[in-house]
């Protein structure tokens, strides 16, 4: 399937997009509407108080940005009309029961209209309060799975993950789910529920001892570290999203479904222009420094392979569209790691 046929499937359709004004998401949205201006309609979840709220934060965090250069360019004076009518603001919180949207008809309207189904949102800070982090990124992924199970002309749900659920793997990893049975430590089994219930009984511990604010984050933050330890994984964010891959893969049922890996995410290569980038985090904060002048040793191993994704942001969002356009549907089927250290190796000697 080339191109031209990516973008005629999406003639006509509507995608709900949460965590577009995170950089992978947004990047999604902007090549949809550059590359087929007749898409029905598209949906960005937004967490937000209410519908003035959502609109200001797409504004400024989506369609402000110099990502949308090349398609304002393209609309010129007719681009805010255009993004008016294409796109529809939600406010709402995934990592609530229905998103936290109140309208029932509005949630009744999106469920009827939407084709495609991508889940970008989450915590991505490695030490994110434990509770914060399961209510987001493993209980936002089970409110996604049940909105989806009530959308009659789904064609697919695109799960955005990392290839770091592999934690401390070596050599070739392969791409196949997590199980709750199974995970990176042998003789022991996972139990989400039980998670869920240990993080809450924590917190109700801190609070009950009035602790400050500072301490019980603290305290919630090292909980988690010290649960993704247990089962083999490095930090909470990969702990939590290896779990939100679990539960996806056990409760997804028919739905067809694409879980995407990437690796390190730096800026675009060459689309829709080259060497954008939001923010400096990973492995830009170590290039902008060195860059400055400010880092001037680095210990490392020459021969080593930074694994980063510098050209296949194009390839990751191409992927996204080959999937959903294809209608990739069975587990052996649903996952996509974007590795560039063996296609694009990237070293430590420069």
């Amino acid at each position: 399937m080339d191109a031209g046929e990516v973008s005629e499937f999406f003639k006509h359709k509507s995608v709900l997009v949460t965590g577009s004004t995170g950089f992978i998401a947004k990047l999604f949205v902007e090549k949809i509407l550059r590359i087929q201006p007749q898409v029905k309609k598209i949906y960005l979840l937004i967490r937000a108080p209410d519908n003035a709220s959502v609109n200001d934060r797409m504004q400024k965090e989506v369609f402000e940005k110099e990502t949308f250069r090349v398609l304002r360019e393209k609309h010129g004076g007719e681009f805010d009309s255009f993004i008016s009518n294409k796109v529809t603001p939600i406010a709402g919180d995934v990592s609530v029961e229905k998103f936290g949207i109140k309208d029932m008809n509005l949630i009744q309207e999106m469920q009827n209209e939407i084709h495609i189904f991508v889940h970008s949102a989450a915590t991505t800070r490695f030490n994110e309060r434990y509770e914060v982090a399961l209510d987001i990124n493993v209980q936002g992924t089970k409110n996604v799975l049940e909105f989806t199970r009530k959308c009659p002309n789904l064609h697919m749900l695109v799960h955005l993950s990392t290839a770091y659920v592999s934690s401390m793997k070596e050599n070739i990893i392969t791409e196949e789910p997590f199980s709750m049975e199974n995970p990176l430590k042998e003789h022991v089994t996972l139990d989400i529920s039980q998670e869920i219930k240990i993080a809450n009984d924590r917190l109700r511990e801190l609070r009950s001892k009035n602790v400050d604010n500072r301490t019980e984050r603290d305290a919630m933050r090292e909980l988690g570290v010290e649960r993704a330890k247990v089962f083999g994984w490095a930090n909470t964010y990969v702990f939590t999203k290896a779990m939100g891959e679990m539960l996806l893969i056990d409760q997804k049922g028919d739905i067809p479904t694409v879980i995407l890996r990437p690796t390190m995410v730096t800026s675009t290569y060459k689309d829709p222009f080259p060497g954008w980038i939001e923010e400096a985090k990973t492995i830009d904060a170590v290039t902008v420094s060195f860059a400055k002048g400010e880092l001037k040793v680095f210990p490392n191993d020459p021969s080593g392979i930074v694994d980063v994704n510098h050209g296949r942001i194009q390839d990751l969002h191409e992927t996204m569209l080959w999937n959903v356009s294809m209608g990739w549907a069975t587990p052996e089927e649903a996952f996509e790691d974007f590795l560039n250290g063996l296609q694009g190796p990237f070293g430590w000697a420069v």
